[in-house]
């Protein structure tokens, strides 16, 4: 017996192909169990897969499982943005809508719908940050994998699903110019439990407010190119340091030069309510069917 499944591949944080981060759908993925996601997902040998699913709230549009080549997800920005937008062109959602709600396993998030078409914008409302400060003897390590001065005061831990340690590198020359020793990350973040590690600078060439840069190498991307949670975990950084009032409430982040691709993050943070969303453009490029006998 052969099941189909439809299938999107789009580019995410961007708005055109081949300058985001690619993320592969499986739309109506309801039949599948964990195990077979999970090989599905190494198999298209993306950053993240997301499997739409029906509702199991009553509040939610959607809902949506994330998984990387080696895990499960309880939340990641590039994916949420991707699957809003292909459940919107799926028809899953109803037309015209504006305020959605998708379930996943970090809980019911709330996205918000700008434009139409190609110009649709998608907005999604991360999950509340805890963040913890490092010592100065874990900020060495991970200074040392860098290749890089790191001041203990400009690092967090940040758990938003999952867990990034934050490093402001204060300019976006320091971040581009970074060659990381990814063993070393990679062994620091499997001992943490954390996903990664990510770092900011202040760009100054007009395109953004930040450089991002985010390297995962523990979870099977070295860097990855475009990444929505670790934005997301950047501006429960500047929130929590009080250093947002540098960029403002709403900036715009780049990230992905460095591996051939010009994400472009829109990142808000609420003033009333401290909510963190991250934004932006996608672009599909694929359209087809899974078979799976």
């Amino acid at each position: 017996m052969t099941r189909r499944f439809k299938y999107v591949q789009l580019d995410v944080f961007a708005s055109r192909l081949f300058d985001g981060n690619p993320l592969a759908v499986v739309i109506d993925a309801d039949g599948l169990d964990t195990d077979a996601m999970q090989r599905i997902a190494r198999w298209t040998n993306l950053s993240e897969t997301a499997f739409l699913l029906r509702p199991t709230q009553p509040q939610a549009d959607y809902r949506v499982r994330i998984f990387t080549t080696r895990q499960e997800l309880p939340f990641a920005g590039h994916p949420s943005v991707g699957s809003a937008y292909v459940a919107i062109e799926a028809g899953k959602v109803t037309a015209g809508k504006r305020s959605l709600v998708q379930e996943c396993a970090a809980g019911l998030l709330p996205v918000q719908v700008d434009g139409e078409g190609d110009s649709r914008v998608i907005h999604v409302q991360a999950p509340p940050a805890t963040i913890e400060r490092c010592d100065d003897a874990f900020a060495g390590e991970i200074a040392g994998a860098l290749h890089t001065p790191l001041n203990t005061a400009r690092m967090r831990k940040v758990d938003n699903g999952p867990v990034w340690f934050v490093c402001d590198l204060d300019e976006a020359s320091v971040v581009r110019a970074l060659h990381p020793d990814f063993l070393a990350i990679a062994s620091i973040c499997e001992a943490a439990s954390a996903i990664g590690v990510c770092v900011f600078g202040r760009e100054r060439d007009g395109t953004a407010s930040i450089a991002v840069r985010a390297f995962c190498p523990a979870d099977g991307m070295p860097e990855d190119p475009v990444t929505g949670s670790a934005n997301a975990a950047i501006a429960a950084y500047l929130r929590e340091t009080d250093e947002l009032k540098t960029y403002g409430p709403r900036y715009l982040a780049s990230q992905g030069r460095e591996v051939g691709r010009n994400g472009i993050v829109e990142v808000s943070v609420d003033a009333a309510t401290s909510a963190i969303t991250i934004g932006g453009a996608c672009a599909i490029g694929v359209r087809g069917e899974l078979r799976l006998h």
